[in-house]
């Protein structure tokens, strides 16, 4: 079609919450500005270096969901709730002072998808509530709000199904796929489609040994489990593993590595009992990571593992000295 507009939708990738939020606003969008236009995915993960290649916004609109702020004049509409949402204060400020009128931000949300949504109906007047379980199941994996770690890790719904997949599939097309499927179709539904089951039993499978090799390695103290899975070359285990092993834990401190960085994720059990005082997106940005107050993470170049290895050890020793 002549003159079809293209809109760049840039989304947090092997995450739910990052999927959830593109599909909601890929609904909302043809729903209230534009049925015709052709939408585009492009999924983003945090690294080491530069984190938006330079003419990535290459829509005649560009939008983020669920990622870092961009000050580039060709990003049109951009959502978040990490507390670390600026690489720079230059950055915030810019953001600040921005008038568009299509731009939010707030850490107060749980999940980017809850925020995309409340906003739509708000300030647009736009209401989908075919979307709602989408909302709720994104508001719920990306808030740790699981009753139990059993629910978690066993993965019995069809939400935590494609969660499972999302995070660990190696498919670039797998997203830009699942996106629309996430805009128009019941969960249910999608986690029964071929494309989801064949990979969801390769990934359960890769889950199972996952745990294994956390329960043997996992080394808990004060509180504070740590656990180095480096040589796995696999990034994309379940994050509840952790305290389904060891439901004693309060912190976990791990260090994983794929091709395309190192990760260093700091978490806290939703379940456990005990104080969480700590502040994990604070405590990450120290050396150059962020997230949020309950679960943060640090990104760095693939080779870089002597030095992850002695942030991650600085990390645990804090943790189990200081708010143990």
């Amino acid at each position: 079609m002549a003159g079809r507009k293209r809109v760049l939708i840039c989304y947090h990738d092997r995450c739910f919450d990052g999927a959830s939020s593109a599909a909601f606003f890929t609904r909302w969008y043809r729903t209230r500005f534009d049925s015709g236009a052709e939408l585009v995915y492009r999924g983003l993960v945090h690294r080491a270096g530069e984190l938006f290649e330079e003419g990535i916004f290459s829509g005649d609109e560009n939008v983020i969901v669920d990622f870092k702020y961009s000050s580039s004049p060709r990003l049109t509409w951009w959502f978040d709730h990490h507390q670390s949402a600026f690489l720079s204060e230059p950055d915030a400020e810019h953001f600040r002072h921005d008038t568009s009128g299509r731009k939010f931000y707030d850490p107060e949300f749980r999940s980017c998808t809850k925020l995309i949504s409340h906003i739509a109906e708000t300030r647009f007047g736009v209401r989908l509530p075919d979307l709602d379980d989408l909302v709720y199941w994104a508001d719920l994996i990306d808030g740790a709000q699981y009753p139990d770690s059993k629910t978690a890790v066993e993965m019995k719904d069809p939400a935590t199904q494609i969660t499972l997949v999302i995070e660990g599939t190696r498919d670039r097309e797998f997203a830009p796929w699942l996106i629309p499927q996430l805009a128009t179709v019941p969960l249910g539904e999608i986690a029964a489609l071929p494309r989801i089951r064949s990979e969801f039993d390769r990934l359960y499978a890769q889950h199972l040994k996952w745990m294994e090799i956390i329960r043997a390695r996992g080394e808990l103290e004060n509180g504070v489990l740590y656990f180095d899975v480096a040589d796995q070359n696999l990034e994309g285990f379940n994050k509840f593993i952790p305290y389904y092993l060891f439901p004693e834990s309060v912190y976990t401190v791990s260090i994983s590595r794929s091709p395309e960085r190192i990760k260093i994720a700091v978490g806290s059990s939703p379940w456990n009992p005990g104080a969480k005082p700590a502040n994990l997106a604070s405590i990450c940005e120290r050396f150059g990571g962020g997230g949020h107050a309950k679960v943060a993470a640090i990104s760095l170049a693939p080779g870089n593992i002597d030095a992850a290895r002695q942030a991650a050890r600085k990390i645990v020793q804090e943790l189990r000295t200081v708010y143990a």
